[in-house]
């Protein structure tokens, strides 16, 4: 009994002062997206005082912005990509972890090479690319590009983590009468669940947070993913609107939180599943 009382409090000693810590960036946007301009740049007042707090970040965000269009465009976006690639990275993945030798091996390590290459090298062949097909200025172009990068990825962890899963249970299914198609869809893919959505959770985080892309590809406001708006029409020359961009980041930062809390120890799997091969 002493020692898991010690155990415990060993865990919470550990835990708690790294959840303090990781706290604090979302504390201070709270704080800050309920100033004024004038109060952000206060000395006089604690940072996490709302003394004299205003909505006027919100109001500026909401009505003087197309910051709900971002949203949406965003939203567009990773749904898409998402989209393209659990389609194209599933069944690769598999027919990789099937394949017999080092075959399966040394194709699945070129694909995830692909995916090493700095994006800063690739914006400009791809640009010439979007050009041509005439998808300048429209959200086509990131959903076009994205799956240049997620796919590979997801096709290297997706192949490892199908390699954990025995052949025999598919034996059996095809004894059973079910086609391939119909093994890999119903014992296959319910198995594979962690690693899917790892595959979705990342796709989807990435279109949220890249940037390069979605600033050269895009020029319209309008038309811009939240990467992109953000940083170019809530920030003017020297002077950065912190109340509005606080407010920008903290709407979509606590869902993308609490997805990843709700669905850490999938997460976790899907990674550390993939791993092991």
């Amino acid at each position: 009994m002493r020692v898991a009382w010690r155990e415990r409090a060993f865990a919470y000693g550990v835990v708690v002062p790294f959840a303090f810590v990781l706290m604090i960036p979302f504390v201070w946007m709270a704080f800050t997206a309920f100033k004024s301009q004038a109060g952000v740049f206060d000395l006089s007042r604690s940072p996490f005082s709302l003394k004299g707090d205003t909505v006027a970040g919100w109001t500026f965000l909401l009505h003087h912005t197309p910051y709900v269009r971002w949203l949406g465009n965003t939203a567009l976006v990773g749904g898409a990509v998402v989209a393209i690639t659990l389609v194209l990275a599933l069944p690769a993945g598999y027919a990789l972890a099937r394949l017999s030798g080092r075959t399966g091996q040394a194709l699945g390590v070129a694909i995830f090479l692909t995916y090493l290459v700095p994006p800063t090298l690739l914006f400009l062949p791809l640009s010439r690319v979007v050009s041509k097909v005439g998808l300048q200025d429209k959200l086509w172009s990131l959903i076009l590009v994205y799956p240049s990068f997620t796919v590979p990825f997801s096709i290297w962890l997706l192949m490892g983590f199908f390699k954990t899963i025995p052949q025999e249970l598919e034996d059996a299914a095809l004894m059973d009468g079910c086609s391939r198609l119909q093994a890999l869809i119903r014992i296959v893919f319910p198995i594979s669940l962690p690693g899917i959505l790892t595959v979705v959770i990342f796709s989807f985080s990435l279109v949220v947070n890249e940037f390069i892309y979605a600033i050269t590809f895009i020029a319209t406001s309008h038309q811009r993913t939240l990467s992109a708006g953000v940083p170019t029409d809530l920030v003017r020359g020297d002077l950065f609107n912190w109340p509005s961009i606080m407010s920008a980041i903290l709407i979509p930062s606590i869902p993308l939180a609490l997805v990843y809390n709700a669905f850490l120890n999938r997460f976790i799997a899907g990674f550390t599943g993939g791993a092991f091969r």
